[in-house]
This record gives structure tokens, C-alpha cells and sequence, in this order.
């Protein structure tokens, strides 16, 4: 019963800490967690959450281009909608 339970709190702790570290990447690039994610969307990138916390650590370089690619589907989302 405790094993059960654990498989379930290890998926949630583990998706946690992935926001966390995609939260900290994006705020160092100007942006918090949620605009991130929602220049994601908009963009088309279709990358998953493990992967971008992964890039977050390991490869800052291309997590940046990541950011910016978010960044300008943010502006240019606004400007449509002006």
C-alpha cells in the first residue's frame, strides 16, 4: 500500500521539480515560468517539461534560444492582438 502511494508522489515531486528548474532558467532570461510556457505554446514547440528542465542545467546555451524563441512568439502574439 505505501509502495503505491510512493509511485504516485515520486511522478508528482519529480514534475514539481521540473518546474522549478524551468521556472529558475526563465526567470535568468527575463520571463517567469507561466509566460515561458505560454510562448511555448504559441510558438509550436512541443517540447515536454523533463526535457526543458534537463536543457536548464545542462545546456544554458540552447535553453537561451529556447527562451528567446518564447519570447518572440510572446511579442509578436501581442502585437497581433494591438
Amino acid at each position: 500500500m505505501h509502495a503505491y502511494r510512493g509511485r504516485k508522489q515520486k511522478k508528482r515531486d519529480m514534475r514539481r521539480l521540473w518546474i522549478v528548474r524551468i521556472g529558475a532558467g526563465a526567470r535568468m532570461h527575463g520571463l517567469s515560468y507561466s509566460r515561458m510556457m505560454n510562448g511555448l505554446s504559441l510558438a509550436g514547440v512541443e517540447l515536454d517539461r523533463k526535457i526543458l528542465a534537463e536543457m536548464a542545467v545542462v545546456d544554458a546555451e540552447a535553453f537561451a534560444k529556447i527562451v528567446q524563441v518564447a519570447k518572440d512568439a510572446l511579442e509578436a502574439h501581442q502585437k497581433k492582438a494591438a
